[in-house]
């Protein structure tokens, strides 16, 4: 059967990458196969999780490469030897030029740790996200899964789940519940349905 090629860009632990790869396990990814997880930190455990799933791995520092264009050369250049069809940003701590994501145009997608568009664009990340929530004093948060363009978090959306706040939550008890009621949940169910969009467009 003829499967869409994904590629996960991480940065930390890969919890998302993960969810992915148990997703894909589990037959709810069967019309994708995760081929290659990217780290631009040579110390994120998520290459660990990769390795111990059997896939390939690789590294691409821009402190190495001098300059953004650079890194984004090189990431290129890994992906496309890869043949990607998709590219999943878990947890990716790198904002991607409009060079980059016009060369993927509608083939990336990204996990957003709130209901897109409350908390989020630049500087909206990690328990930064979950600390505003909670300033704000929302009842409800979530997660969302879109499409990555040249803006933070712009890019259309494909996916969204909400998670009840509840009283006495602090950030890190929120981030925790939304990753495991939501992220864990929509990302691989948003990759399954790309997916199966390529492989329609392929055959």
């Amino acid at each position: 059967m003829l499967k869409a090629n994904i590629a996960v860009l991480v940065s930390g632990g890969g919890t998302n990458l993960q969810a992915l790869i148990d997703a894909e396990r589990s037959g709810i990814i069967t019309s994708g196969s995760i081929k290659l997880v990217v780290a631009n930190n040579s110390k994120a455990y998520a290459l660990e999780r990769a390795k111990n799933a059997g896939i390939d791995t690789a590294i691409v520092l821009k402190s190495q490469l001098g300059s953004q264009e650079a890194f984004e050369r090189e990431l290129i250049r890994v992906l496309d030897e890869a043949n990607t069809d998709l590219i999943v940003l878990a947890g990716f701590m790198s904002i991607l030029s409009a060079d980059f994501t016009n060369h993927y145009k509608d083939r990336i997608i990204n996990v957003h740790p709130s209901l897109i568009p409350s908390f989020c664009g630049k500087g909206f990340y990690g328990l930064r996200v979950h600390e505003a929530a909670l300033e704000y004093g929302v009842k409800v948060s979530g997660a969302t899964v879109h499409f990555v363009n040249e803006i933070p978090d712009g890019g259309k959306i494909i996916m969204q789940k909400a998670v009840e706040i509840q009283e006495g939550d602090t950030p890190e008890v929120l981030q925790k519940r939304i990753m495991e009621q939501a992220e864990w949940k929509i990302l691989p169910l948003s990759c399954e349905k790309i997916c199966s969009l390529i492989v329609k467009e392929k055959n």
